[in-house]
């Protein structure tokens, strides 16, 4: 089992995450600032904009090729998930956005998987960090296998998870069976965001789906995964 980082008291672990969680609010806010404010000075151009792409925008297969590599590279390139995950419901629609979703993010758990299984444990505490590497390994022995299911949608520890696997030499059946149920749920409820918010032209679906949704997954699995405590404070 990792050790947490020696010195690292309960109080000071409970404030960094109440600083992920308030820093990841200040994001959405910023996020939402940045796509409010442009439709508010430029809503008729953006809205051709938009109309144009829509008319001439490349067959549904490059699409979809498009989408699904973005996936598979999640494991190693800063992919928001969440954005590709809802752009494809909403520019293939629900099915074939989520089976896009779907392929794509079963080929990023397949690389994380290998990727994890060759750096080892010493490379992913460097990654992640002392208290991470606790966190996932504490909600490991709690849930076995199961936790790649809790972890899956919340942001940064969804592809650390997923490493962590490969560094504990889980089974590939087992990992696979679980990364396949816990993607099918991702991928389904992005999809049908990014479908209805298209059908129904509705912002708030779409910002829920990219910002709000990961951000209470992230505060949820804080809450649930306390930190470990540090022995000399018992």
């Amino acid at each position: 089992m990792a050790e947490p980082t020696p010195g690292l008291t309960a109080a000071g672990e409970g404030r960094l995450s109440s600083r992920a969680v308030m820093g990841w609010a200040a994001f959405s806010g910023l996020l939402l600032a940045a796509i409010l404010l442009p439709f508010a000075w430029f809503g008729d151009s953006l809205e051709a904009a938009a109309g144009h792409f829509l008319a001439t925008r490349p067959p549904s297969w490059q699409v979809a090729l498009l989408l699904g590599g973005l996936l598979a590279g999640d494991a190693v390139l800063p992919v928001p998930s969440s954005l590709v995950g809802t752009a494809a419901g909403g520019l293939l629609g629900f099915w074939v956005g989520a089976a896009t979703s779907w392929l794509g993010m079963m080929a990023g758990c397949a690389v994380g998987y290998g990727l994890g299984a060759r750096a080892g444990t010493a490379a992913l505490r460097r990654m992640a960090g002392d208290a991470e590497l606790d966190r996932l390994t504490r909600a490991a022995e709690r849930m076995g296998p199961w936790f790649l299911l809790a972890f899956r949608a919340v942001p940064v520890l969804a592809e650390t998870s997923v490493l962590f696997a490969g560094t504990s030499r889980m089974r590939p059946r087992t990992f696979l069976t679980v990364s396949a149920l816990a993607n099918l749920g991702v991928s389904v409820t992005y999809a049908a965001l990014g479908a209805s918010a298209a059908r129904l032209e509705s912002f708030l679906l779409l910002f829920a789906g990219m910002v709000l949704l990961p951000g209470l997954a992230l505060a949820w699995m804080r809450r649930r995964t306390p930190p470990h405590p540090d022995p000399a404070t018992r």
